[in-house]
């Protein structure tokens, strides 16, 4: 089993990056996207379940609620993050992660939640 995200960068504040998240080995039906600053913990930022064969339930955390938008394409087994209206306070290593299972209306907001994990991919943004 592989987590593979890309699409981190540079940006100046209030530019877009997509990020994604490739899964290989198995079908995950929950997929989330975490970040971690220098000397923070790591922190939910969305995630999203198959709730059933074309339904999902997705959560985004407060903090980037109506600029992130989490997505996934089940045909390549991906997931997306769309961020937009980015702040330097989005700077962080995003860490695509999943979890065992199956079909579900619960998405984990922590870290013990999930069972795999990406390498992280870097995001900075200037203000």
């Amino acid at each position: 089993v592989q987590l593979q995200a890309s699409g981190g960068g540079l940006v100046q504040a209030g530019n877009s990056l997509r990020l994604s998240c490739a899964a290989s080995g198995r079908t995950f039906y929950t997929m989330a996207w975490f970040r971690q600053a220098p000397g923070k913990e790591r922190e939910f930022v969305s995630g999203i379940s198959r709730s059933g064969g074309t339904t999902y339930v997705a959560y985004v955390a407060d903090s980037v609620k109506g600029r992130f938008t989490i997505s996934r394409d089940n045909t390549k087994n991906m997931v997306y993050l769309q961020m937009n209206s980015l702040k330097p306070e989005d700077t962080a290593v995003y860490y695509c992660a999943a979890k065992s299972g199956y079909y579900t209306t619960t998405v984990p907001k922590n870290v013990p939640g999930y069972d795999y994990w990406g390498q992280g991919t870097q995001v900075t943004v200037s203000s």
